[in-house]
């Protein structure tokens, strides 16, 4: 382990004594005398490394995570993925996001396959009582769903964020979405009360209480401080005469304009809103006397997404430069490690799943390659910088050759942001011990790096492009037990590039049909005028007449054959093609 960080913000006394307490085993302890481990990994959505008193944010008020911070473990050279699901996938499974299915965050392209096992599969296998609560973003229909990928009980919100057009059930909600929501529990639909951040954080520390006896896994997902930037006023009100941009040092922070610092704002209440339900996490803990024998983790999911203050980094959420693929990771597990001390190796989200198999004494999946790479050694005092390297990517619905690519070994990283023909000399390569803000590259210096890099860079795109589940997308299964009826949303919707909320646009979902009767409903954004509903299974075409203006039609006792293909819906009203907003199938005939 490195040396200890020195004391960036001082939290309040309480607050130190909630965390500290107990919190200086010296260790590790002989695996013989330890009990399994809890585990709670807790990962904020968009919230960027900056974003925290503790790395410097003079403006924002964190005392918990700072203090949290401050006890446990820093892993200060973490990495995750560009963007929400590709990371999530990666953290649940060991694996990069596209050996998975997960290739962007719509498009259809954020349905993990049912083949990979993730965390909680593996923990579940292992005794562990398991459960998630906020944002999955992993396919919202079986067999893709939490329930479906080993989780005892899931509270969330579908798709990439509620108030977006994949969370059909808080989309029409618009600026109040995040409140009073509509969320899945075991995936039903359930009303909720308040703000989702405060719901999500009292399901995870009810679901603690009822479990404390162990061993469990809590996966509390917060879908804050993603879009929209909506939040309780009496955190808005902390924030609402400052300029997040005062202060810093002009040379390393982003121009911010009006609507950046008002965004900003908004961002850091929420994240206050976050520390104070982390904090209530803690208690809970606390109170149940099993905070030592807990792995506590904190982690981001990748940079932010608006300018702000990001430590000095180049980047932000979407992009392969650190700003946007460098989070923080604290660890706390007093019952066998020591904390307050700093790990500075190079380490991912990918690397979650093997620790965990190692710490909680999990079988680590043997028949599939696993990306990532234990920590524990790191976590017993070992040197493991010379062992490492990271592929990073991300482009709009599948990669592109060679743009918003990056290949990390050691310190040194090549970017590609250029044509699928070009030079390794076209391309960018960093030093980050001398570099850490990505601002000058040294390709001409270290050409032969640069080359290495590129080679590796391209064995991985060659390989991670021919990954089975990338070139057959996971379907979504229609017609079985496990889930009737099914609700097929925009979020997962395929078709044209950027499909989102637009009416004339074609879309279709990649699916695997049980022979059956259904009813087929269809729901449209706007009213539709008089028109023609057209059914697409692939070997058959369904036609109805529709003569009267609404926002839903149904299709009674449709009987599709047994098929694995495109179900394409779309309404002609005169020469006008529009695509419906989603699509409910109920099988009658079961």
């Amino acid at each position: 382990m490195k040396s200890s960080h020195p004391i960036v913000t001082l939290a309040l006394p309480l607050l130190f004594a909630l965390l500290f307490s107990g919190c200086k085993t010296p260790g590790p302890k002989p695996e013989k005398e330890i009990r399994r481990p809890n585990v709670v990994l807790i990962m904020t959505d968009d919230q960027g490394y900056g974003d925290l008193g503790y790395h410097g944010n003079h403006h924002i008020k964190t005392p918990v995570l700072d203090s949290l911070a401050e006890a446990s473990i820093r892993f200060n050279n973490f990495h995750v993925s560009p963007v929400c699901a590709p990371t999530r996938s990666s953290l649940l499974t060991g694996r990069y996001s596209l050996r998975t299915g997960v290739r962007d965050t719509y498009n259809g392209g954020a349905i993990m396959s049912t083949e990979e096992i993730t965390i909680a599969e593996m923990l579940k296998d292992a005794g562990y009582t398991t459960g998630v609560f906020g944002k999955w973003h992993l396919g919202d229909n079986y067999p893709s769903r939490p329930m479906d990928q080993g989780f005892d009980e899931s509270v969330i919100h579908l798709s990439g964020g509620m108030g977006q057009v994949g969370d059909f059930t808080t989309y029409f909600e618009y600026d109040s979405s995040y409140f009073n929501p509509i969320l899945w529990h075991n995936g039903e639909q359930q009303a909720y009360q308040g703000y989702c951040s405060d719901i999500f954080a009292d399901q995870a520390i009810r679901f603690i209480g009822e479990h404390s006896d162990g061993p469990f896994f809590c996966y509390l997902a917060f879908n804050a401080p993603h879009t929209p930037l909506q939040v309780p006023e009496e955190y808005y009100r902390m924030y609402a005469d400052i300029d997040p941009a005062e202060g810093f040092d002009p040379l390393t922070m982003p121009k911010m304009t009006e609507k950046n610092r008002e965004d900003a704002r908004r961002v850091y209440a929420m994240v206050t809103n976050i520390d104070d339900n982390v904090g209530k996490l803690i208690n809970q803990l606390k109170s149940q006397g099993i905070m030592e024998n807990t792995i506590l983790i904190f982690m981001t999911d990748n940079g932010p997404q608006q300018p702000r203050y990001i430590a000095g980094m180049r980047g932000r959420k979407g992009s392969v430069y650190r700003g946007g693929v460098r989070v923080p990771f604290f660890f706390s597990y007093a019952e066998r490690y020591a904390g307050n001390s700093d790990i500075d190796d190079l380490h991912a989200h990918i690397d979650v799943l093997p620790t965990l198999a190692k710490l909680c004494k999990a079988e680590l999946p043997a028949d599939r390659i696993i990306d990532g790479i234990s920590m524990v050694p790191a976590l017993e005092g070992e040197d493991t910088a010379e062992e490492r390297s990271l592929f990073f990517y991300w482009t709009r619905k599948y990669p592109e050759i060679y743009r918003n690519i990056a290949f990390q070994s050691g310190n040194m990283k090549i970017v590609a942001n250029a044509d699928q023909n070009a030079e390794t000399g076209a391309m960018e390569l960093y030093d980050l011990e001398k570099d850490p803000g990505e601002s000058d590259t040294v390709m001409n210096e270290h050409q032969g790096i640069g080359q290495a890099l590129r080679d590796s860079l391209d064995h991985y795109i060659t390989e991670l492009t021919s990954e089975e589940n990338l070139l057959d997308q996971p379907p979504i299964i229609i017609g079985s037990p496990a889930e009737n009826p099914v609700c097929l949303n925009r979020n997962d919707a395929s078709g044209e590039r950027g499909i989102w909320n637009q009416e004339d646009i074609l879309g279709y979902w990649n699916v695997q049909v049980h022979k059956g009767t259904y009813d087929v409903s269809f729901r449209f954004i706007e009213p539709v005028e008089k028109g023609t509903l057209f059914l697409d299974t692939g070997g058959k075409i369904f036609r109805q007449e529709n003569n009267k203006t609404t926002d839903t039609i149904v299709m009674n006792n449709i009987a599709i054959q047994k098929f694995k293909g495109r179900i394409l819906p779309f309404y002609m009203e005169g020469n006008r093609r529009i695509f419906p907003f989603w699509v409910k199938l109920t099988r009658t005939d079961e």
